[in-house]
């Protein structure tokens, strides 16, 4: 949906701007190992470091669990490192993955989420970033151990690679704050609205579908389109137009951005990226049969059942994509929608 690609994720050009890129480009290895983040011995993890505003950072309490440490492959855990995989070049993806306010710490939720996992596992994180396509590369290879990058769980990819899910892949709608509208899971409800979307991405062909649907009922809505990110949500608040329909994260940094400000922007609900008959799942991503998925699904799990997960979601505005359990290899998008 970007270039860390599930199907039609875009995002705006003034978040971009913010990664950074000659920071971003700048990231070798040698750099990413200076901003890894301590070893779990230390207790806590840092989220949000360096986000500019873009998340709440907060210092999160996660000790090692032996019993999931275990679960570990020797081959992984032998040099005290989780190598973390980002496909986060050249420019980055707030609130995603992105190049902090010091124009060298890999901050966002992605690398975020790897860092508090790899706390669980007792090892110190070390994130390499790539271009998306390298990031295949790299967990192919053996050089980057799992990938935290919004990849979507596909059924095409599962051949190549095993997963442990920890985000719904949502499409999300915004609206003015203020607006009492909602979505509710129900195109119904977009009767006799003006909604924004991108044009040839995903979230187009489904509201395409649900606008034929209302007008063979006598119920139309309006679609509109415009020239970028900035431009749809000046229109949102400006009541242009009723709501915007894009990438859930999107809409999560657009939050983040306008909170406490006349543009300030809400949350009306979400919609899986894969349609109305799956819910699209975001998955920690490893080299097919290399024992490591297991693990990471447990780890998720604890920090899913210790309070450490939902505070993660809650600071980069991510709480409508909270999955309730880490699943290995749960049903992926279907090869006829890849």
């Amino acid at each position: 949906m970007t270039t860390v690609r599930p199907t039609g994720r875009t995002f705006s050009a003034a978040a971009l701007a913010v990664v950074l890129v000659a920071g971003l480009s700048a990231c070798g290895s040698d750099e990413d190992k200076a901003n890894a983040g301590a070893p779990a011995s230390a207790g806590t993890v840092t989220i949000g470091a360096q986000a500019n505003g873009i998340a709440q950072k907060a210092e999160i309490k996660v000790e090692k669990q032996q019993a999931i440490a275990d679960l570990v492959p020797d081959a992984v855990k032998s040099d005290g490192k989780l190598t973390i995989g980002l496909g986060a070049l050249p420019t980055g993806f707030p609130p995603l993955a992105f190049v902090g306010d010091d124009d060298k710490t890999l901050t966002g939720a992605e690398p975020d989420l790897g860092r508090l996992v790899a706390a669980v596992f007792g090892l110190t994180p070390e994130i390499n970033n790539a271009t998306w396509d390298n990031l295949f590369v790299g967990i192919d290879s053996g050089k980057t151990e799992v990938g935290f990058s919004n990849i979507t769980d596909t059924e095409q990819r599962k051949e190549k690679y095993d997963f442990a899910s920890y985000r719904q892949d949502n499409l999300g709608f915004a609206v003015k704050d203020g607006n009492s509208w909602n979505f509710d899971k129900n195109y119904k409800n977009l009767a006799g609205l003006k909604v924004a979307v991108g044009a040839g991405t995903n979230q187009e062909k489904i509201l395409v579908a649900w606008q034929e649907k209302l007008k063979a009922e006598g119920k139309p809505f309006e679609i509109k389109y415009f020239a970028d990110t900035p431009t749809t949500f000046k229109a949102i608040v400006s009541g242009q137009i009723d709501a915007y329909f894009g990438p859930n994260p999107g809409i999560a940094y657009q939050l983040s951005r306008t909170k406490g400000t006349a543009d300030a922007v809400r949350n009306a609900g979400v919609y899986s990226g894969a349609g109305e008959t799956l819910q699209g799942l975001i998955a920690a991503t490893t080299k097919k049969d290399n024992q490591l998925a297991k693990a990471l699904a447990e780890a998720i799990n604890y920090l899913i059942a210790n309070g450490q997960y939902k505070q993660w979601l809650a600071a980069y505005n991510l709480d409508t994509e909270a999955v309730p359990t880490s699943q290995v290899n749960p049903p992926g998008l279907p090869k006829s929608n890849a």
